[in-house]
């Protein structure tokens, strides 16, 4: 295919080069000047998606997302589809795949799972919304950069599915953070602590996966000092967007936003910026009850 690709950061950048590596026709565009080996450079979002069967975006946010939209849609021709990889609120994405479809466009709104181990890898895992037929178009390609596409329903869904996964991220990753520190407190061995938890009622991705204990369990970023794998600065975005999603839809989401509010703290007022979102133990660790 002839794919357009904008947004060549730490997550993009690899997800363009192992569809380069697939045989696909690339041309990148990224604000920073990012290039990609093996692609083609173009000079603006809208160069980029000229003539692309599939453009990809990749971007921080629903209002850059919305601008990039206003620059790209009138470039792309007709039957084309619009592959939106970031992560941003359901409206922004929505609006997207509506203005998308009044093009006669396809649309489809599909973030990740993976990070950039991922994303290097082609094993992130793609959650998206869409129709059927635009998900048929871009299914070869989600084989390419990823180990799995959950097609979740209408334009929004795919975003939805990721806002809820990482709202159970966070708070099983600070309940984890919490028992770790609380069990150190009562003499408990973080060896032992593992041991029972992992093969136990208290199983989760957060302990058995990504271990925020360094030394215990699977290697994980706590074994490399916090560098991120996946942000608190990150966790914090996706929370924030559990809470916009959860304020849209009048649904009662009181652990998602305990967690919106930690990780808003470990993040702003801190030292939880630049390090992993498992980070919270070592802030656990240093904290009395008061």
């Amino acid at each position: 295919m002839k794919i357009g690709f904008i947004g060549l950061g730490n997550m993009g950048a690899p997800m363009a080069a192992n569809l380069i590596a697939a045989g696909h026709q690339v041309t990148g565009f990224d604000v920073a000047g990012v290039t990609v080996e093996g692609a083609a450079q173009a000079t603006s979002a809208a160069e980029a998606a000229k003539g692309a069967d599939v453009v990809i975006t990749m971007l921080p946010n629903g209002a850059i997302l919305r601008s990039v939209a206003d620059d790209i849609i009138p470039a792309m021709q007709p039957g084309a589809v619009l592959l939106d990889c970031s992560t941003v609120d359901v409206e922004s994405a929505r609006a997207v795949a509506a203005q998308a479809a009044g093009a006669g466009l396809g649309a489809l709104d599909a973030p990740v799972s993976g990070g950039i181990g991922g994303a290097s890898a082609g094993t992130l895992t793609f959650m998206v919304g869409g129709s059927d037929d635009a998900f048929a178009k871009a299914k070869p390609l989600f084989d390419i950069m990823g180990q799995k596409a959950v097609h979740c329903g209408p334009s929004g869904n795919g975003q939805a599915a990721k806002i809820c996964n990482n709202m159970i991220l966070g708070v099983t990753m600070i309940a984890t953070c919490e028992a770790f520190a609380l069990a150190d407190k009562l003499g408990l061995s973080r060896e032992a602590m593992f041991d029972v938890v992992s093969t136990s009622s208290g199983y989760s991705w957060s302990m058995n996966a990504y271990c925020p204990a360094p030394g215990v369990g699977p290697k994980s970023p706590a074994d490399n000092g916090y560098v991120p794998g996946f942000a608190a600065d990150l966790m914090l975005k996706d929370l924030r967007l559990s809470q916009q999603a959860a304020e849209a839809a009048d649904a009662d989401t009181p652990m998602g936003k305990a967690a919106m509010d930690l990780y808003q703290s470990f993040v702003e007022d801190e030292d939880g910026k630049g390090r992993d979102f498992s980070a919270m133990l070592p802030r656990f660790e240093k904290r009395g009850r008061g």
